[in-house]
């Protein structure tokens, strides 16, 4: 019943990974799309959803047959607690069967972008999502008109109402934002209109551009789709990694003006949506639905830019590291120590079990479970959705993981965050009802990349020699930088855009790129001579779907603060901390977020957590340079 969620979008329905964010923050992610057959153990089976097509087509049917039961509840809301429960029944049961339909359609699509009957299967999703929640746009409200006395008094008259009561309350919360019943609908209506920009940037990215290919020096043949350049973007020739990014971004400035056009539509719709719920900005609108504070926001940025010296450290010791002394923006993907280490998917999921110790053997024993059925889409092939995600909708069956999986160390930490997530959605599932198991991306973040620390201590106790401490090491730091300090630098970037159309500033693609550029050279010292900023990466915005997902990418860097916290508890804190950390796993969305994580003994709005990232980097840091000090 949360107002602000007026979109059956991506965003809302999957978790990305932070190392994933259209491979934003670490060395290659996604290799070029394979086109070899691939074994049917490394994809997934959606026969659980829906034994076939037709099964899906006739729940469909079913479902838009639907659409119109939630209106004989409609003025009968406050006729008793009885009516109110099985108006919030009826709307549950809807909602639940909803998403199972379009977590198997967006699945489907996300194997193939460029094929037509998934999209269209996405497409009648989303047209269904708009008509029922156009539909139930009386509710909102009606529950607000009844008042807080009221309702309270329903929901201690009725115990049905446990499972809905939160939900109820955040609404009155939210009461000065709902609209009249019509305006409800007339919002609900533009659920599919609000998404148009997000689905056009994503077919012309994927699908529809015709990406180069370039001759590396060793002779490779470097298709430069979104996949093949974070791939060939680490190179270990500096020479092929600038021609790679001449290429790649050459590319997407051709497309500069029509990828304005379309984050230009995105933006203003969410101004104009958050103008038309009375929110003082569209920041706030944002946060709101989570009732997070904007002093998260705000302290996190303003956090980063006091301690911006710890983040030009880490370039120069990049520099050192790679014998590079006029350090260029291309040359941030290389790994820092050069290793024939690999990463099967097999023996991925191996090294992620021997990691689990600490999170005691019942939830070991819940992910060798769960990680040898065929939950997982693993490789690349032609047409699919580049990065990772885990998508968890589908309360009765279990989350799907989409990868693509190469066989270095990023792509298994990136099977570690995703696992994360469907491990806390496995939890969650388990110890709550379907209304309060949507958790909020701000705590699953955590528990994603919880798991890639807790593998990354793990690679490292079983480090063998020197070098491969340093990789591990080195990996740590570009993790600190891709999931924390890149992630507030795309979140400034966000607000700064918002901003400038809040003022009433017309938004271009030369414009964005002028923004993007600022903001770029800032964090990456170029006035001071830390690395060179180029006009050729000022681009680097058009790439980043998540700018589509709205104020989303801060909580990257909220959660790689708040995993740090937990994996250190874990590690002193013995069974205790161990307790604390399920419970909050198994919380689900029964509270707000940054109150589930105040009772597991973390306060994101103090800089506190951000600080001790930033220290953790340094710690990190001093190692390595001790390191290296050693060997003169």
């Amino acid at each position: 019943m949360n107002i602000n969620k007026l979109k059956l979008k991506t965003a809302g329905i999957l978790c990305a990974s932070a190392v994933a964010l259209a491979a934003v923050a670490s060395p290659a992610l996604a290799q070029e799309p394979s086109t070899t057959a691939i074994d049917e153990q490394y994809t997934w089976d959606l026969t659980e959803f829906y034994a076939t097509k037709k099964d899906w087509e006739a729940e469909l049917a079913r479902l838009s047959g639907e659409v119109d039961s939630l209106k004989a509840y409609e003025g009968k809301l406050g006729d008793s607690a009885k009516s109110l429960l099985n108006a919030l029944d009826a709307q549950s049961a809807l909602a639940k069967e909803l998403y199972r339909a379009w977590t198997y359609a967006s699945n489907i699509r996300n194997t193939n972008l460029g094929d037509a009957e998934g999209q269209a299967m996405v497409g009648r999703l989303q047209a269904l999502s708009q008509s029922i929640s156009a539909s139930q746009s009386f509710m909102a409200p009606e529950i607000v008109a009844l008042g807080e006395e009221r309702i309270e008094g329903f929901i201690q008259q009725e115990p049905g109402l446990a499972k809905h009561a939160h939900s109820l309350r955040d609404t009155l919360r939210q009461g000065k934002h709902v609209l009249s019943p019509e305006s409800e609908k007339v919002l609900s209506l533009m659920g599919t209109a609000l998404s148009a920009s997000e689905n056009a940037r994503q077919i012309l990215a994927n699908a529809e551009i015709e990406w180069p290919t370039i001759t590396l020096s060793d002779g490779t043949e470097a298709h430069l789709t979104n996949a093949g350049y974070t791939l060939h973007r680490a190179a270990q020739n500096r020479e092929d990694r600038e021609a790679v990014f001449d290429a790649f971004w050459g590319k997407y400035k051709d497309f500069e003006g029509t990828l304005g056009a379309t984050l230009n539509g995105e933006v203003q719709a969410n101004v104009a949506t958050a103008k038309t719920r009375n929110y003082d900005n569209t920041l706030q609108y944002f946060l709101s639905g989570d009732n997070i504070p904007e002093e998260v926001y705000r302290t996190l940025v303003g956090v980063t830019n006091e301690r911006m010296d710890v983040l030009h450290r880490y370039f120069e010791l990049r520099g050192r590291m790679l014998g590079i002394e006029d350090l260029g923006y291309h040359d941030i993907y290389p790994d820092l120590v050069k290793t024939d280490l690999t990463f099967p998917i097999d023996e991925t999921r191996e090294h992620m079990l021997a990691s689990l110790d600490i999170m005691g053997r019942e939830f070991a024993d819940k992910f060798a479970e769960a990680s040898s059925d065929r939950w997982m889409h693993v490789y690349p092939q032609p047409g699919k959705r580049s990065g990772a995600y885990m998508s968890g909708s589908a309360y009765d069956v279990h989350p799907l993981i989409l990868l693509n999986h190469q066989d270095n160390y990023n792509s298994a930490s990136t099977y570690a965050h995703e696992w994360g997530h469907a491990m806390h959605k496995v939890l969650t599932n388990e110890n709550q009802p379907f209304e309060l198991s949507n958790f909020s991306i701000f705590t699953t973040e955590i528990a994603a990349i919880a798991k890639e620390i807790i593998l990354q201590e793990h690679m490292l106790e079983q480090a063998k020699t020197e070098e491969e401490r340093l990789f591990y090491l080195g990996y740590a730091l570009e993790q600190m930088r891709g999931t924390f300090f890149r992630q507030v630098m795309f979140s400034e970037f966000e607000l700064a855009i918002h901003e400038a159309v809040e003022r009433g500033e017309a938004m271009t693609g030369p414009r964005m790129t002028e923004i993007y550029g600022e903001i770029l050279k800032r964090y990456h010292g170029h006035d001071k001579g830390v690395m060179n900023i180029s006009q050729r990466e000022m681009i680097e915005w058009a790439y980043i779907p998540h700018f589509y997902y709205n104020f989303y990418v801060y909580q990257y860097a909220t959660s790689i603060a708040g995993a740090a916290y937990f994996v250190e508890q874990l590690k002193t804190g013995g069974d205790a901390a161990l307790d604390t950390y399920l419970a909050f796993l198994k919380a689900g969305g029964n509270d707000y977020p940054v109150e589930i994580l105040k009772k597991a003994g973390l306060d994101m709005t103090s800089p506190a957590p951000y600080n001790a990232v930033i220290n953790r980097m340094e710690v990190v840091m001093d190692e390595i340079e001790a390191i290296l000090d050693k060997r003169g």
